[in-house]
């Protein structure tokens, strides 16, 4: 007969893991003998070398008791099911850790890799850190409402980054938000070039998409982004009503177009 520390020793586990199967029921606690202690015979050894077993095999605690009870194909079903659980919390914990990895680069946050490729050739054509990271959170907006259509629209967007204009609106943008000052003369070049880009768009028939067009919130979402980023993105916007477009994201041609801005002689 074993005391409790033996019993232990042998089934290697602790007194106090012992004592846990008493409390959880997975072990039956035996009674005191005359000097007040417990006493295990080796049919609790054989228990408790199972239980051992089972829980070092990634068993829940709450299925090892019918385990130890179920016949041969009792068993062998339990097991499979138990192999199938954990098969598929690998796959979670695999799908975590290659979120989690994503995540090291920052702009992987919300984002699929389409748009990180992107955001990365936007730092090859020379878009500052604050103009990166401002298309960076209107595309988690974009992919948040069009998950599925990411992978359709970023081809054209990464292609329109060898357009030379695009190359110079960029810059220009980096220029004046990366500055508190107020440079009307790049403002006004910006615009110009956007509202070219604008009516290029148009002539082509892309300015948006027909299943787009009902679906105002993303757009107007990612306009009060760009003027909470900054309040000298609605002077943008002046000048761009000017010259006949109206939002940021969604470029809409006004009707009927304002008359152009005087020339200075």
């Amino acid at each position: 007969m074993l005391t409790i520390g033996q019993l232990a020793a042998y089934a290697g586990v602790t007194v106090r893991a012992v004592r846990h199967y008493h409390q959880i029921g997975l072990l039956p606690e035996p009674e005191r003998d005359a000097s007040g202690y417990r006493r295990y015979g080796a049919t609790a050894v054989v228990s408790l070398i199972k239980i051992r077993a089972l829980a070092d095999a990634g068993v829940p605690r709450s299925q090892i008791s019918r385990m130890l009870e179920a016949d041969a194909e009792g068993f062998a079903e339990a097991v499979r099911a138990i192999d199938d659980q954990l098969r598929d919390e690998i796959e979670r914990l695999e799908t975590s850790r290659r979120h989690i990895a994503q995540l090291s680069a920052g702009d992987s946050l919300a984002l699929p890799p389409e748009v990180t490729s992107y955001l990365d050739r936007l730092r090859q054509i020379g878009a500052s850190k604050r103009i990166v990271e401002a298309e960076r959170d209107g595309w988690i907006l974009v992919a948040a409402r069009w998950p599925d259509r990411i992978s359709e629209w970023m081809p054209a967007k990464v292609a329109e980054l060898d357009d030379p204009q695009i190359v110079r609106l960029y810059q220009l943008l980096s220029e004046i938000f990366d500055t508190t000052e107020d440079d009307d003369s790049r403002m006004v070049e910006v615009a110009d070039i956007m509202a070219s880009l604008a009516e290029q768009a148009y002539d082509a028939g892309t300015v948006t998409a027909a299943d787009e067009a009902t679906d105002d919130l993303p757009h107007d979402l990612i306009d009060a982004l760009a003027l909470e980023s900054d309040p000298r993105v609605e002077r943008l916007w002046e000048l761009m009503r000017e010259r006949g477009w109206s939002g940021w994201n969604r470029m809409e041609r006004l009707s009927p177009p304002p008359d152009p801005p005087p020339v200075a002689c």
